[in-house]
């Protein structure tokens, strides 16, 4: 089982060796450096009870296809992600897809939120993703955030069960979530 497990350091954020971390600015401090930013007039009304530590509430992660179903992976019940590698969905060759999520921010301004992943097949690494999704601070509804358009590939080689490793980290180094999943590529949606 080791080759299916999944080194830390292949799902670590990439650094930008000349970017240095800022000092965290609470909310009014925003919306003071520009009280002309209707933007920036929401922030805070969004804010989650106080008894919930977590910042960022991410409920779903999907695979949005042309012309299907959204293959929809609910991240919002720990049961389920302990049990999501294990039921692994389909996914058809050759298919024009993109990921999507949902989530929402809670008490304080998240700053540089990436999602990263990585993809084995037979332990042995086919594909690592490190997509940022940006600065948000807390507001009342949702936000969702679709990911640049991507290809499964379309031959045979590719036919196979891959097991992934995906989490949602910060500038600060904070990982919101992380868990692990699988999937199959197939000739067909069958």
């Amino acid at each position: 089982m080791a080759d299916q497990q999944h080194d830390d350091n292949e799902l670590a954020p990439s650094q930008t060796t000349s970017y240095k971390l800022r000092e965290k600015k609470s909310i009014q401090k925003y919306q003071t450096l520009n009280a002309n930013d209707e933007s920036l007039q929401n922030l805070g009304q969004g804010s989650g009870p106080s008894n919930d530590p977590h910042h960022i509430i991410i409920p779903q992660i999907a695979l949005e296809v042309a012309g299907c179903s959204d293959v929809i992976l609910d991240l919002s019940m720990p049961e389920v992600l302990q049990t999501i590698k294990d039921k692994p969905f389909m996914i058809k060759e050759g298919v024009e897809y993109r990921m999507k999520v949902l989530f929402k921010i809670q008490h304080d301004v998240v700053s540089g939120l990436k999602y990263l992943q990585v993809v084995k097949r037979h332990g042995i690494l086919v594909d690592k993703t490190e997509e940022m999704i940006g600065s948000y601070g807390p507001v009342p509804e949702s936000y969702e955030k679709k990911f640049k358009v991507e290809e499964e590939p379309a031959d045979m080689l590719a036919h196979s069960h891959y097991e992934a490793k995906s989490k949602f980290v910060d500038d600060d180094n904070v990982m919101h979530i992380e868990w692990n999943w699988s999937f199959d590529i197939k000739k067909d949606w069958k």
